[in-house]
């Protein structure tokens, strides 16, 4: 049996259980066990480490007691939007630059703990909406640059990229950004199944 982990900020948490690991809250994660577990039952376990208002330098603070000590199969990794989000709401934001540098330190000190781990990176992503009108230009441009270093990161390290932002910019165009992302930031079970499905997709191009 396969161990697959999710981890991320509130976009992965959306109210996991603390207590109980069959719990994995109302978000992607729980969609894509229900997806794995009826295609191929018993073949794959789903833990979600996901919690929110993490930045990057918080997923790397518990990256021992969070990812190493699991010893999963498979990590994915969706982080980014509030290393943006808090430069505006709290002056703690987490700048491109050192975004990149933490984010390289994570990967390489869970690679030289498991070398057989598969690493997924997910592109953070935002839409125009009441959590981001306010700020919007500035806060597209900015995540935009965590997204740009996610994928760096992805190339530098051989990973699984997984787009988000030209989906939802895409979907964005049939039904309104709200639908999708009901704050501009936190996906709605659409959102949700969007993300759900683009994550299948890798991953099953290299598992089966």
């Amino acid at each position: 049996m396969k161990t697959i982990l999710f981890t991320g900020d509130s976009i992965t948490d959306v109210g996991r259980s603390r207590e109980n690991n069959g719990h994995l809250g109302l978000g992607y994660p729980t969609l894509v066990n229900g997806v794995l577990g009826f295609e191929s039952p018993n073949q794959y376990r789903i833990l979600n480490r996901g919690i929110s208002g993490n930045r990057i330098v918080d997923l790397y603070a518990r990256v021992k007691a969070d990812c190493i000590n699991l010893n999963p199969d498979v990590m994915s990794i969706l982080i980014g939007v509030n290393d943006v989000w808090h430069e505006f709401d709290y002056n703690n934001g987490v700048e491109a630059e050192k975004f990149f540098n933490v984010y390289s330190m994570m990967i390489e000190e869970i690679k030289a703990a498991l070398p057989n781990i598969r690493i997924m990176i997910m592109e953070p992503f935002v839409l125009k909406g009441p959590a981001t009108e306010g700020n919007w230009d500035q806060f597209y441009s900015e995540v935009a640059l965590r997204a740009k270093k996610a994928k760096e990161i992805a190339e530098k390290y051989e990973l699984s990229f997984i787009p988000l932002q030209e989906k939802f910019d895409a979907a964005a165009k049939i039904a309104p950004n709200t639908f999708w992302l009901a704050d501009g930031v936190h996906p709605t079970t659409a959102g949700h199944e969007l993300i759900k499905r683009e994550w299948l997709k890798a991953f099953l191009q290299e598992d089966r």
